[in-house]
Order: C-alpha cells, then sequence, then structure tokens
C-alpha cells in the first residue's frame, strides 16, 4: 500500500527525537511488529522518494487460532490507519512550513529538515519505559535497552522475515529482577551470579531499573495508560509526572512521541540554549521558563518545533556554538 505524503522515513526513524527504537532495518526496509485486534502483524516501510511512503505486511507463519480475527479488507484498512498515527501523516507539513516561514529563526530549520515527522509510539508503554531508560543516557545505549527487554521478557513472534519481540506489558515488567543479586538470591544460589542475566540491570538501565519497575506496577493497578489519550494535556502532564524517575522532560518525551500531544515542548540543558539564543540574546533562562515559553508561544506547534530546532542545531553548526 503507498501514502501520498511528504516524509524523510530515515530522517524520521534516526533523529533521535522519539520515544522508541528505530525500526529494524532489512533490506532496504525499516521493520517492526505491531499489534492490531490482537494480531501481530510485521510492517515493512520503505520508499522511492520523500512524496510518497510504500508499506509492506506479513502475518505470522503460525496464525493458528488468529485466523478467525483476520479478514484482508479490515486488516489492511486497520493498517492504513496505523500507519498515519505512527508516522502522523495526517499532521499537514506544508502548513506548519508556512508557519515557519513567518519568523525568521525558524524559517531555516526547514532546509535541514524536510520531511521529518514525529515518530509516534506504537506502545505507549514502550513508549514510557524507553522515555525513563533515556534519561540523561546515549541514545545508543537506551535503544539497546529497550531491545534487551524486549528479548528477555517480550512475546516472540515467527514471521518469513524473522523472529520479532513484542515489548512485554507492565503486569510482567512489574515482577521482573531489578538487578543480579536479587536474581541470584530467589534462585537460592544454584547459579554463579555471572548467569543471572535475566534482571532489568543485565539490560544496561543502570540506575533507572527500580524506575522501571515501579512505574511498571503503578500502570499494573492503578493507573490505565490507555485513559492518557483522553485527558488533557495538563492533567496528561501531571498523571506522568507521578511516575517514578520522569521529571518535566520525560514527562513530555512520553506526551508528545508517546501520545501524540502537540503541545508539549521537551525542555532540555539543549533545548535551553538554542531558545536561549534564537530569542533571548544568549541569556541565562531557566529550563522551566524555556518550557513555559516554548508552549506559550508556538502553541499547537510546539512539539514540532522543539523536533525541527533541535535536528537544525545538530546538522547546522548551531550545537557547536552554544557549547
Amino acid at each position: 500500500m503507498k501514502f501520498d505524503n511528504l516524509i524523510n522515513l530515515e530522517l524520521t526513524q534516526k533523529s533521535g527525537q522519539t520515544s522508541q527504537p528505530p525500526w529494524i532495518e532489512m533490506h532496504g526496509k525499516y521493520c517492526d511488529l505491531i499489534y492490531l485486534n490482537e494480531v501481530p502483524i510485521l510492517i515493512k516501510a520503505y520508499q522511492d522518494d520523500i512524496t510518497s511512503l510504500n508499506i509492506n505486511y506479513e502475518l505470522p507463519l503460525d496464525i493458528g487460532n488468529l485466523k478467525d480475527s483476520v479478514d484482508q479488507k479490515n486488516t489492511e484498512k486497520n493498517i492504513k490507519n496505523e500507519i498515519n498515527r505512527i508516522f502522523d501523516l495526517n499532521f499537514d507539513l506544508n502548513r506548519f512550513y508556512d508557519y515557519l516561514s513567518e519568523d525568521s529563526k525558524l524559517e531555516t530549520t526547514v532546509d535541514f529538515s524536510r520531511g521529518l515527522r514525529l515518530f509516534l509510539a506504537k506502545n505507549p508503554f514502550e513508549a514510557i519505559v524507553s522515555s525513563i531508560a533515556s534519561a540523561n543516557n546515549s541514545i545508543v545505549r537506551w535503544t539497546k535497552s529497550i531491545a534487551n527487554i524486549r528479548k528477555k521478557w517480550g512475546n516472540p513472534v515467527k514471521f518469513s522475515s524473522g523472529i520479532f519481540y513484542e515489548f512485554p506489558y507492565p503486569e510482567l515488567l512489574q515482577f521482573v529482577h531489578e538487578n543480579d543479586l536479587e536474581e541470584f538470591d530467589s534462585l537460592n544460589g544454584s547459579i554463579d551470579m555471572e548467569f543471572c542475566i535475566k534482571n532489568l540491570k543485565s539490560c544496561g538501565v543502570g540506575y533507572r531499573a527500580p524506575y522501571i519497575k515501579k512505574t511498571s506496577e503503578i500502570l499494573s493497578n492503578d493507573i490505565n495508560l490507555l485513559e492518557i489519550f483522553n485527558m488533557d494535556y495538563e492533567e496528561a502532564f501531571e498523571t506522568v509526572l507521578t511516575f517514578p524517575g520522569v521529571g518535566p522532560k520525560v514527562a513530555d518525551c512520553i506526551l508528545l512521541y508517546g501520545y501524540g500531544f502537540k503541545e508539549a515542548f521537551p525542555t532540555d540543558i539543549w533545548i535551553k540554549r538554542i531558545i536561549s539564543y534564537l530569542y533571548f540574546d544568549n541569556k541565562d533562562i531557566s529550563v522551566s521558563k524555556i518550557r513555559e515559553f516554548g508552549i506559550e508561544h508556538f502553541g499547537e506547534y510546539a512539539g514540532y518545533v522543539q523536533l525541527y530546532l533541535f535536528h537544525y542545531a545538530r546538522k547546522s553548526g548551531l550545537m557547536n556554538k552554544l557549547k
């Protein structure tokens, strides 16, 4: 199936501004597992140019009892809806570019970022755990951690193209071992410590392991993560802030990339420096004030402006000036 929308797929996957790892590259396509009506489907996305997006898909090799759930017409309709959502294809980029062109400080960002879209999480829980794991962490390390969590506790699904893993549910992740010592004790010392590798810290999440466990517990018992979609931005922000290890920046990442709240404006030291340089004569403005400015000044485009500014600063050389 084909989507006639402006999108730079590679840039959208690899901008580093996401709450999920990039999809796996296989034979020129970006591939990952999604679930639609409890049916696992392997999506394979690729493009010939940035004016359109092509999607192929595979069903599991052992579809078994799920056969009755698969109706090709409805399946393809559901896939189209989900692809539109994940890659935010209904967002009018050209209208956004008109908005950017009205601000001399923003108009040059388009030259570096044309076709860049929000890359929305296929699974909000994965977005939450990814965002917690990404705090004070490199992109390479946290994406590897998420892949490890999938492989250790996620359900494997076999396709013609290989085995792909779903992300585990909070109901499962709340009970996994936090570190090797906890795992060792649970086994009564029956194996050597060096073989205790099925715990969160062994995945590379470091000090964030207890945050991930506690958040999983909260989402299993106290908060329905799907209800956040129905909240207004302020309520959603305050709700997500209650998760351990989640401060304002991580909360806004979860809401923007996990739930599609475009008024969110994730603000870290780099966004603070960029906005201070562009709008406040390089004065030392606090991160919280910069966040407030971004939300109020950019409004419905705040999330996209943050996405474009960060990429522009990296690629234009501006980032080097701000160090």
